[in-house]
């Protein structure tokens, strides 16, 4: 296999599935890592912490309908070029 363009595009279209199909209840806050978890102060930036929930959040807020259309053209060509 070799690393092309579309493999590049394959591996971050996994990454992305991967984070939007993780459950807050189930995995983030069993780790620690959940909506009510690293509340800072008014005027204190976000820890990392914070910041990853709300990038997770985020992915599954807005990315749930592109990743549908993303996924079905991946199968669509996966299926007609192999």
């Amino acid at each position: 296999m070799a690393l092309t363009l579309y493999s590049l595009l394959q591996a971050a279209l996994l990454i992305v599935n991967a984070v939007a199909v993780l459950h807050e209840e189930r995995f983030l806050r069993h780790v620690g890592w959940g909506s009510d978890q690293g509340i800072g102060g008014f005027g204190e930036e976000p820890g990392i912490k914070a910041q990853l929930t709300n990038l997770i959040r985020s992915v599954r807020t807005v990315m749930r309908v592109p990743l549908i259309a993303v996924n079905s053209v991946t199968i669509v060509l996966l299926l007609l070029f192999g």
